[in-house]
């Protein structure tokens, strides 16, 4: 499992830092993002898929525990 950072972007996108690569992607699909559900399988534009403990919709910039389901 990683720690991963879930914030918007400048241009207002949700994406995914993941500080021990120093790399922020923009997430192409979230599975969950409504108030009493958010989280569930995170998509990547490189490919990578992370899985988030559903969990109620937080304030975002969130720090949070992932565990990567497919590799990049």
């Amino acid at each position: 499992m990683a720690n991963v950072m879930i914030q918007y972007n400048e241009e207002g996108n949700l994406s995914l830092y993941l500080p021990k690569k120093d790399s922020e992607e923009v997430i192409t699909h979230f599975e969950f993002d409504e108030e009493d559900k958010w989280g569930g399988e995170v998509h990547l534009p490189s490919g990578a898929i992370y899985y988030i403990e559903p969990i109620s919709k937080p304030r975002l910039p969130i720090t949070i525990r992932a565990r990567r389901l497919q590799a990049a």
